[in-house]
């Protein structure tokens, strides 16, 4: 049995949708994000729902699936690029069962279900990671990249290193799911 992830619930906001969001964590434009539920938000992670297309209503800048973990000190701002002198936002994709690792900056325009991306790395702008995927710690992938299913990639730039196992769907499902279930209030607290 894991031991349990202790929080304080001074720290973390629960939504109804068991999202767990620390109170350190930055996320700017909330209108604009969409969490898929059972998601946790670790301190000083920073997600930029405010950097969106101009114009009125609101508009869907990221959204997160299932299960999704996002570590301490990550950074994710939606990509954007300068198209006929116009410069524009675009939405970013996560499915469900992510982990992005502490401290990793995120720009990329989709991320499959089931991706697990390491400590201190850097997504490209506009990079399209399938499902499934495996990016080692202290890995940088170019921009505009797509790293395929079941692969796994390392290094600078980030370079495909080996095939991952018909297994990896369910060993990602079960960490996420258990380290949600392992990331619980402090039993002093109840």
């Amino acid at each position: 049995m894991d031991l349990p992830i202790y929080y304080t619930r001074a720290e973390y906001i629960e939504t109804d949708t068991g999202n767990k969001v620390s109170r350190r964590a930055t996320i700017s434009g909330p209108q604009n994000i969409i969490l898929g539920g059972k998601t946790i938000i670790a301190s000083g992670a920073i997600i930029r729902g405010d950097l969106r297309r101009t114009g009125p209503g609101h508009a869907v800048v990221i959204s997160l699936g299932r299960y999704c973990l996002i570590g301490e000190g990550c950074v994710m701002r939606p990509p954007y690029k300068t198209y006929r002198g116009n410069f524009n936002y675009y939405p970013m994709k996560i499915g469900d069962h992510v982990h992005i690792g502490a401290n990793s900056i995120v720009e990329a325009a989709t991320i499959g279900n089931h991706v697990e991306i390491g400590k201190n790395c850097i997504i490209g702008k506009f990079t399209i990671i399938k499902d499934c995927a495996k990016i080692a710690d202290n890995t940088v992938i170019p921009p505009n990249t797509v790293v395929p299913a079941l692969a796994l990639f390392a290094g600078s730039p980030g370079r495909f290193v080996e095939d991952l196992p018909e297994s990896t769907p369910e060993m990602v499902e079960a960490q996420t799911k258990q380290y949600y279930t392992r990331f619980q209030p402090l039993p002093t607290e109840r």
